[in-house]
């Protein structure tokens, strides 16, 4: 089962390229704000349905949660903004590894801390080798962009 997690969070994160790639396009020839809207607003339709036709009741509902828990559901605006400009001056590549990088600082730092009610999972030299190792590929990636500029 945790390769098939696995497997399928690589296949999110490359549809989230794919999805950056377009954004980007879309985002210079309509606008950033509204290739946000469109995002979202096909996000949440699809989401609807997948809700109405395959959700499984559960005891709680939204109303029923810690309300800072809600909060997470404002963090994607950003990210799409962020993207939508990003991959149009600085390339896909650049702006998705960088992306990752701040992704897996952050995550560390939760995961060492146990922020937000997580499991506590300390921070050690494997992981730190990791976040260097992701650091250097996307000072390569964009040197190796720069150089053909």
């Amino acid at each position: 089962m945790t390769v098939l997690m696995i497997l399928l969070a690589i296949i999110g994160g490359s549809l989230l390229s794919v999805q950056a790639a377009i954004n980007g396009q879309l985002g210079s020839q309509v606008g950033v704000l509204k290739t946000a809207f469109l995002t979202f607003s096909v996000g949440a339709i699809i989401t609807a349905l997948l809700i109405f036709f395959f959700e499984t009741p559960h005891t709680a509902t939204l109303l029923d949660v810690p309300k800072w828990q809600l909060i997470g559901a404002l963090f994607g605006v950003p990210y799409i903004l962020i993207m939508v400009l990003a991959v149009q001056r600085i390339g896909t590549a650049v702006a998705t590894v960088a992306v990752i990088f701040g992704q897996l600082s952050m995550s560390m730092l939760i995961d060492h801390f146990g922020w937000l009610h997580n499991e506590e999972i300390a921070f050690n030299p494997t992981r730190a080798a990791a976040v260097i190792c992701l650091g250097i590929a996307l000072a390569f990636i964009y040197s190796s962009q720069r150089s053909k500029a």
